[in-house]
Order: structure tokens, then sequence, then C-alpha cells
């Protein structure tokens, strides 16, 4: 990509020889005008381009000096500097790249903040080591403008039952800490506080071993539990432990297929944004009449079909696009099924990213649902056709997993 920035600077640099064809015919004042004009332009896309300097004096050493109220201004300030970098260079993987890393050094901060916390209140130093692991987008690497928390903690073994008092405790404060930050509560509760997402690693290893061999009451819910997992990313504490338990998951997952193929036709029946004759479908009544649920009925099937993909083949990417990069490199995908898809997953995730603009700005009350009308002809084929390429990778999965 930045190889293909410089080829198109340079190829446009090329062109200046061409201006005297223009300038033969100007006087001096004349073009004087033109070219104080051309700086002026420079200077303009410099400044737009200049927050990029601004959100690094952010980062240096504030967050790491921050308590919980400071953390929140922190964030606040590095999201509004993000939105308006996307506005200007609209690019996704800069975007999922930055806003990744600003979280993950706060919920670090947070991290060590809650330890503190913990020993000034008489609780104690941690009894065992442990690791904060991330899931979902920020599992994924791709963090947006409006974010939730999707962690879990995984503690040493031999700490006994003071262990799991001392860490109940722990995530309690850990979740009420980030949501001061800034990081809204996780509304399917994907959180510290919840004991379905904490434990020591033989806790974790028996929850695991109930999924994979059924013996779980609700197993739907168990078994979207594994899948949250498989996304599973090393964020604070002990790398060690952490890398530990999410190799554990990633394991279990390959060596029981019965658990893959559930997974896979999970995957190939979720709904796309297609009716009639492979044309985009809208709501057809109700609040968002005209309208398509772009991460329900798109963004959400593609993430969640390439993930099945790579997990299969035994992947240790979390991220889309490396994923799909990944799966080319090994065979699954040609290399004109892979920009396809990549290419879907750019125009996805760029729709969304400007509907949480328009959340964010108060235009709109959600960041989900878009009107194709009013994008133009060409935009809204580009839609469609990210769609249908979804569409083909659900067939193809189907087709590998004997799914009937």
């Amino acid at each position: 990509m930045k190889q293909a920035l410089h080829n198109e600077i340079a190829d446009l640099l090329k062109e200046l020889p061409a201006l005297t064809n223009l300038t033969r015919y100007c006087t001096t004042e004349e073009i004087s005008e033109s070219l104080e004009q051309i700086t002026a332009d420079l200077a303009n896309v410099r400044r737009k381009f200049g927050v990029w300097d601004a959100q690094s004096a952010l980062q240096q050493g504030l967050i790491e000096k921050a308590d919980a109220i400071q953390m929140k201004k922190l964030h606040d300030e590095m999201n509004r500097i993000e939105l308006e970098r996307f506005l200007v260079s609209e690019s996704v993987i800069n975007l999922h790249l930055s806003c990744t890393h600003y979280r993950d050094l706060l919920a670090e901060r947070a991290f060590v903040l809650v330890q503190q916390e913990m020993l000034d209140s008489g609780y104690g130093e941690p009894p065992v080591s442990s690791a904060l692991i991330s899931m979902g987008s920020d599992g994924r690497e791709e963090q947006t403008l409006i974010t939730d928390q999707d962690y879990l903690i995984v503690y040493d073994d031999d700490g006994g039952e003071d262990a799991d008092a001392w860490f109940t405790e722990f995530g309690n404060r850990l979740v009420d800490c980030l949501e001061t930050a800034g990081f809204k509560r996780c509304t399917g509760d994907i959180m510290t506080s919840n004991p379905t997402w904490r434990g020591s690693y033989s806790q974790w290893r028996k929850r695991l071993f109930a999924i994979v061999r059924y013996e779980v009451e609700d197993f739907a819910k168990n078994m979207m539990d594994l899948i949250v997992l498989s996304d599973a990313r090393h964020v604070a504490g002990d790398r060690l432990l952490g890398e530990r338990l999410i190799e554990l998951i990633r394991t279990m997952e390959k060596e029981h297929f019965q658990v893959m193929w559930g997974m896979a036709r999970a995957a190939t029946e979720m709904k796309l944004a297609l009716g009639f004759m492979r044309r985009l479908w809208t709501e057809p009544t109700g609040e968002h009449k005209g309208k398509l649920n772009v991460k329900l009925l798109a963004w959400a099937p593609l993430v969640m079909n390439v993930r099945i993909l790579a997990i299969n083949q035994g992947l240790s990417a979390t991220n889309t696009v490396e994923r799909i990069t990944a799966l080319e490199q090994e065979g699954s995908f040609s290399k004109e099924m892979a920009d396809g898809l990549k290419d879907a997953y750019n125009i996805l995730t760029h729709h969304r990213i400007l509907l949480q603009i328009k959340q964010i700005k108060g235009i709109q009350k959600d960041s989900h649902f878009l009107d194709p009308m009013i994008l133009n002809n060409n935009e809204r084929e580009e839609l469609r056709q990210a769609v249908i390429r979804i569409e083909e990778l659900q067939k193809m999965i189907h087709s590998n997993f004997n799914i009937v």
C-alpha cells in the first residue's frame, strides 16, 4: 500500500514538465499567483495531516501517569483526532491501528491502576500473576471510534480460593475503571466482572473442555462464547500466561471437528443483505424502512466466515485482513478471491465508520443502518458486490464442511 502511494505521487510529479504547455501563455504575475495558490493548498493538506503529531504527543508519557478521569479526557481527545484524521485520509487500516494502540495503552494503565487501588484498599498484592486478554474487534486489532469492553482475565493456578476472591474484586473494579476511562460496558456482559470471563488457567481449561465435549446445558450460548474467544489477544499482565491460554483455545477448537462444524454452520447461515436477483435488501417496514444493517447483514458475516477458515487452518492471525492474506498464502483463497474479500472488508468497514461519525455528531441515532439511496451508483454497486463476495465465501465454507 505504501509503495503504491509512493508510485502514484511519483507519476504525478512526472507530469510537472507538461505545465510549460500552459505557462507559455501566462504572464509572470499569473504564474506567480498560481504557484502561491498551489503552495497554500499543500500547506492546508499538511495542516490537516498534522493530527498525527498531535496524537503522538498525547500518547508520550501521558497515559502511563493518568488516573481514570484523566484517561477519559485523553481517550476523548484521541477519539476526536482519529475522527478528524479519518475524514481527511479515509484510511480504515490506519484508524484500526491507531485506535487499537491507544486503547491498549489505556487498558494496560487501568490494569495497573486497579492493582494499586486493591493494595491501597487492604486487599494486598495480587496472589498470583495474571493477564488481561481482549476479544472482539479489539482482539482482532480492528478498533473503531465507538468501543465497549470485551476483556477476560486469566490468572495462575495454586492461588486457591484466596485468588478467586481477590480477582473477583479486581474484575469488578477493573470494569468500573475502564468505564470511567471511556470504555462502555459490554451489552453482552463480556467483561471481567462476569465469572464466565474470569478464572484461573485450570478453571479456563475445564470450562473450555466442557464446551467442546458438549457437557454444558446451554450449548448455543457457550458456542458463541467460544467464537468470541477465537479472537483472543494479550493486552496486559503476564504475556506468557495469556498466550498459553490463547494457544489452548485454538488447539481445542481445531482438534474438535464437531465444534468447528457447528461454528461453520452458524457462519454460513448468517443472513446477508441480498434480496431478489441479488439486489441489496433493505428493511421493508418500520423505523429503518429502506435501510440495511451494515454490521449484521454484511460486515459480521464476513468477519465470522473468514474467522472459521482461519481457525480451521490453524492460523495464528486474528486480524481479518491478515487472516485473508494468510489464507491466500496457504492456498485456501485464490488471489482474486482474497483481493475481493479485502476490498469487501474495507468497503463495509468504511461505511461503518462513517455511520459511527454520524452517530457521534448526532446526525442519526445508531451506527448500523445505512440508506443505500444516499450513495451514488458506483458506491451502491461496490456495496452490492461486497455482499455478493461474502455470499460466495459462505457457499465455499458450506461445501468444505459438507453442511446440508
